[in-house]
Parts: structure tokens; sequence; C-alpha cells
């Protein structure tokens, strides 16, 4: 065996024993929600962004702080309103006076995106401008303004919160950001014996302490081991497959698409099918990604960039039942 092969296997050993930790911290805090636990973890050993869905009160936001405590990362939170501005997000250049020759310049004065993991809560009780002011630093990691063009810390994560565009003061977020997000994750409600739980938990006196157990340092390596897993051009091409059945022009999908679909998902929901694919295999120590691997994530990948037409609200078909719909038309074998 290789020297790079025997890192590569230790690497894997140590992402096995630092997600068990994480989770075990992540549970001082949250109460279920074992699933979405998983795929938020999942998110950050990808080094991409997630949306979160749910109603008011479902600790999502709780979830993403008590995350921060448990990296040692720079953590910022966003809370979005309807009057915030584009520049109380990525920043503002601000005259500043030389109390000594007297020379005014130019400084920037950095926003509250300059952190390594951020929380943009409620994200869609911000109007589209101020949405779209996320884009580049999701997809470039930088912030331009004015001439100059600044360069985000490393690692940089996106965790947003939204609420049902059905609640009061909501707006639809654009296509082109729900796109940047790798994963959407629906928060349900608790079970009964878990709410009865989180009662119990938060109305004592005692508040959980969350100790971090990752650095950002190792948070990089994890993702380098996740990018580098194998996987072959036939799980590639199922992956690919998946996102195409989606388009209703296209050959792979089935009348109930070309029916209630109007758009389909791009070439990002491939590339994200496979990376999350990767996260998956990593995460569970499997040596080389499946086909098991990829449908764990089309839903995740899958839901958030399938827009139906209007006519499928009307029969109450919604985007998780396309999804269900693409996972049972495609097979491994086309």
């Amino acid at each position: 065996m290789s020297q790079s092969s025997e890192a590569d296997g230790a690497l894997a050993e140590q992402l096995a024993g630092k997600t068990a930790a994480l989770k075990q911290e992540l549970r001082k805090a949250i109460v279920g929600q074992d699933a979405v636990i998983d795929d938020v973890i999942l998110a950050l050993f990808c080094g991409e962004h997630a949306l979160l869905t749910g109603v008011p009160g479902l600790a999502k936001t709780l979830l993403i702080r008590s995350l921060a405590e448990a990296l040692d990362l720079s953590f910022k939170r966003i809370q979005f309103t309807p009057d915030l501005m584009p520049s109380d997000i990525t920043g503002t250049d601000i005259v500043q006076e030389d109390p000594e020759s007297g020379r005014r310049q130019l400084e920037f004065l950095q926003g509250p995106v300059f952190a390594n993991l951020l929380l943009a809560d409620e994200i869609n009780r911000t109007p589209p401008k101020t949405q779209a002011a996320m884009l580049q630093t999701m997809q470039e990691r930088e912030v331009s303004v004015g001439r100059e063009t600044y360069a985000l810390p490393s690692p940089f994560f996106v965790f947003a919160t939204r609420n049902p565009i059905e609640q009061e003061g909501t707006y639809q977020l654009p296509e082109a950001a729900t796109d940047r997000f790798m994963l959407s994750i629906q928060v349900n409600y608790p079970t009964v014996d878990e709410e009865i739980g989180v009662v119990s938990e938060t109305t004592g006196v005692d508040s959980p302490e969350l100790s971090p157990v990752l650095s950002g340092a190792e948070v990089l390596q994890f993702q380098r081991l996740v990018r580098a897993m194998p996987v072959s051009q036939d799980v590639i091409r199922y992956a690919v497959l998946l996102a195409n059945a989606s388009r209703p022009e296209s050959g792979q999908a089935t009348d109930t698409i070309r029916e209630y679909v109007r758009f389909g998902a791009g070439p990002r929901a491939s590339q994200y099918l496979i990376l999350g694919a990767k996260g998956r295999a990593a995460i569970a120590g499997d040596p080389c990604v499946s086909f098991d691997h990829v449908r764990a994530v089309a839903r995740q990948v899958l839901e958030h960039r399938v827009l139906c037409n209007f006519k499928a609200r009307s029969n109450g078909v919604d985007e998780g039942r396309i999804v269900e719909e693409i996972l049972s038309a495609v097979s491994e074998t086309d």
C-alpha cells in the first residue's frame, strides 16, 4: 500500500471519529432531527451550502448556532428583514480621515459575510435585490465592492433558513439563488416523544455547553478526502440521467414530468449528486461511491431545482413527488 493510500485510510478513520464526536456535541442542544443533522454534516464535509426549510420553532437556527459552537471557526449571523440592504451583508467603503495629514481615503468596512460559517436566518424575508447579494459570495467565495474584490475566509459555508413561502412576509427565492445551495433540507415537526424531550430540556435552568471538536484545517482536510473518493463512470452516468430526467424536454422524462414540470434541474445538480454521494460514502467509511449513495442525496439535491407548473399545483403535485417519479423511472442500467 502506498503512503498516500495509508494517509487517506488514516484520514478516513479520523473522519468517522470526528463525525461521531460532532453529532454527540450537537445532540446536547438538539433533540431528534437525526436526518437533518446528517445532512448538515454532509454539507460541511462537502464544502458546500445548505438551505433549511421549515416553520418557525423547529430549531433550525439553534442547529446552525450549535454547529458553530462545535467547530473552531468564525461565525456570523444575518437576520434577514425587509429593510436589509446588500451592503449590510457584504460591507461597504467608508471615508476615513488621517488625523495627521488630514487626507481622506476610502476604507473597506467588512460585512458579516466575512466569516467561516454564515447563518443567513430567514433568507426569504428580504426582497430579491438583497437575496442576490449572496450569489457572488456563495459561488466565487469573494465580495466585489467598488473596484476591489475581497476573498472570503476558507473554509466558507452558508447555512440559510427559510420559512414556507405561504407564510406572511416571505418572498420567493430566485432560482439562481436556490441553485447555489447544494442541499435543500426539510425540517419537519418532531415526534411526540421528541417534543417531550425538547420541552423538558428547554424549560429548566441549565443550558448545554458545547465544545469545539473540529478545526478549520481539519474541515479542509476532510473536504479534500471527500473529493478524492473514487467513483465509476456508471455511477456518474446514473447521476446525470437523474438530473436529465427532471427536464420536461428530455427523452428521459416521463409523461408526468412533461405534464407538470416547468423547468428541470441544471448541470449543477449532476455535480452535487456526485459530490453528495462522495460525502455519504466517505462519512460511512465505504471504499467507493455506489448507486445507493446517489439515491440517498437525490431528494435533497433535486427537489429545490425542479420547478412545477400551475397545473401541478392545481392537482396537488409537488416537487417531492416529481423526485420520486424520477427515481422510479431511471434505472442503474439505462
